[in-house]
């Protein structure tokens, strides 16, 4: 069977290099003083729906991520690693929106981009760990969810079966379609980019960029459908602006800093079994470890 795959993922900046200016005076993230990376768990989804389009031929995957304009890198990224197409959902109004905002306008884009078997996405986003958004999206489009999944074993009659990593195990639910994945850090990682497909569609842009294209390169984007991606505004996806950006952002973010762990002291013991037995008891007894 074919099946018609959304893959939510995000433009993230690298919370490795966060500096003095990355946070503008409102509280959100200024994420045009960070580099912007594709968000990693997002990958590990992805490579499940790479993997479900391997099993089921004719099936398509269509990226779906909110940011800038800028945010149409990870499409490309995406498409050159076997993705379909993608959309930004990208307005000046959807700026600063916290996980309940950021859900309702996917989950509104979600519906306007209608048929649809499975939904798959990273369990959270490194600039946040909060993992709401994904079963945010779930519950507003009424949707059943499967959250810390680790692999889809499964997909037929209606039904996915999915291994989900837990602290406590593994565990393996049935759940029905369409429903909504969230795929863990532990999953597989994502394959790497095609050198066909980075030739083949290394030109695909938003209408965005396509407006800073030479005239030659827009001509070819133009005889070339498949190399324009889309971008969707909150308008466009029937968005209430009272439930989008900062407007409908209950949570404020109050400040972010880089926290650098030193050491206060050092200690270096000798390689025998008595000292190492010694030190391993020693960390055990001030709770270190164990």
């Amino acid at each position: 069977m074919s099946l018609n795959i959304i893959v939510l993922a995000k433009q993230v900046p690298d919370t490795r290099n966060v500096g003095k200016d990355a946070m503008k005076e409102d509280g959100t993230i200024n994420r045009a003083a960070l580099p912007a990376i594709f968000n990693p768990e997002d990958l590990n989804a992805l490579e499940q729906a790479l993997r479900l389009k391997d099993a089921n031929p004719g099936s398509t995957i269509t990226l779906l991520t909110m940011g800038l304009p800028r945010a149409s890198e990870i499409i490309r990224e995406a498409i050159y690693r076997g993705a379909d197409t993608g959309i930004v959902l990208t307005d000046r109004t959807l700026g600063g929106a916290d996980t309940l905002a950021t859900s309702y306008s996917l989950a509104q884009a979600v519906k306007k981009f209608g048929n649809y078997d499975i939904i798959l996405g990273g369990r959270q986003a490194i600039d946040g760990d909060t993992a709401q958004v994904g079963p945010q999206i779930a519950e507003k489009l009424g949707l059943p969810q499967v959250t810390y999944a680790e692999e889809i074993l499964d997909l037929k009659d209606g039904k996915v079966t999915v291994k989900r990593r837990l602290e406590s195990g593994v565990e393996t639910v049935v759940a029905p379609l369409p429903c909504v994945v969230t795929v863990n850090g532990s999953a597989a990682e994502c394959r790497p980019r095609n050198a066909r497909r980075i030739q083949k569609y290394k030109y695909a842009v938003s209408p965005s960029e396509k407006e800073k294209l030479s005239d030659d390169l827009k001509a070819v984007v133009e005889k070339r459908p498949y190399l324009n991606l889309q971008e969707w505004s909150a308008a466009y996806v029937d968005a209430d602006p009272q439930q989008i950006g900062l407007a409908g952002s209950p949570t404020k973010v109050k400040a972010i800093e880089n926290v650098v762990f030193t050491a206060k002291e050092s200690r270096t013991i000798e390689n025998n079994d008595t000292e190492l037995e010694d030190l391993v008891k020693e960390l055990i007894a001030n709770h270190t470890i164990g």
